[in-house]
């Protein structure tokens, strides 16, 4: 019995592969910026708490990469609120 290896996987074989997003998870196309930007920044403080929350169930490097983590939601999440006050035409604090 012959044994055959899968191509090795590379940037161009990864970038080959057309790739079809699952209707089930689509985003309505016509929902509005602001709409969206409003739903992300909720996700992302949403996640922020769960991984807080986790971390404080945990110790050593284990909750400080969570931590680490955390912190880069928040990043995303202040730059998702900033982007959401530019679209709403709020004005910067």
């Amino acid at each position: 019995m012959s044994k055959t290896s899968d191509p090795p996987v590379t940037a161009a074989n990864i970038m080959a592969t057309p790739y079809t997003p699952n209707a089930m998870f689509r985003v309505n196309p016509q929902t509005d910026t602001e709409s969206l930007l409003a739903n992300a920044c909720e996700s992302l403080a949403s996640a922020s708490v769960m991984l807080c929350d986790f971390a404080g169930m945990l110790e050593g490097p284990h909750r400080q990469t969570l931590l680490g983590i955390a912190q880069v939601v928040m990043l995303g999440e202040l730059a998702v609120n900033q982007a959401l006050e530019h679209v709403a035409g709020l004005p910067s604090p």
